[in-house]
Order: structure tokens, then C-alpha cells, then sequence
């Protein structure tokens, strides 16, 4: 039913819990709190930078526009 697996891994239970870390590890590491999840290129662009730390309310109105209008122009 397991292909061997299960003989390779220690059998049975050992075998569920070593492939049950595996799983677990692969989507603790997908999502990560800490991780930039950033579409599908992984590429964090000024853009998306600035449009975050606004929404986030860490720089103000003024700075954002003045900002964006530099990204803009540049």
C-alpha cells in the first residue's frame, strides 16, 4: 500500500509522522508570518512598497503622494 515506503521510514506510525513533518514543514515555510508574499514573481517593486507602508499607516498622506510622484517621474 505504501510502496516501501513505510518499511524505509520505520514502518507504520513512525512512517505517518516522519511524512506528517514533512507536510508540516513545507507549509510552515510557505506561510511564514514573516515571509514578503508578494504575487507570483516574488519581486517586491517600489510600488508595492509604498502602497503597503500606507495602508500600514507608517508614512502619511503628504509623504506618499510625494513619493509616488517621484516613483512616477523616475
Amino acid at each position: 500500500m505504501w510502496f516501501g515506503l513505510g518499511h524505509m521510514f520505520g514502518g507504520g506510525l513512525l512512517g505517518i509522522i516522519f511524512f506528517g513533518l514533512i507536510i508540516y514543514a513545507i507549509f510552515t515555510l510557505i506561510t511564514a508570518p514573516g515571509s514578503m508574499k508578494i504575487g507570483i514573481t516574488g519581486e517586491m517593486t517600489p510600488w508595492r512598497f509604498l502602497t503597503k507602508k500606507y495602508a500600514r499607516g507608517e508614512i502619511s498622506d503628504e509623504e506618499y503622494v510625494r513619493k509616488k510622484a517621484m516613483l512616477l517621474n523616475a
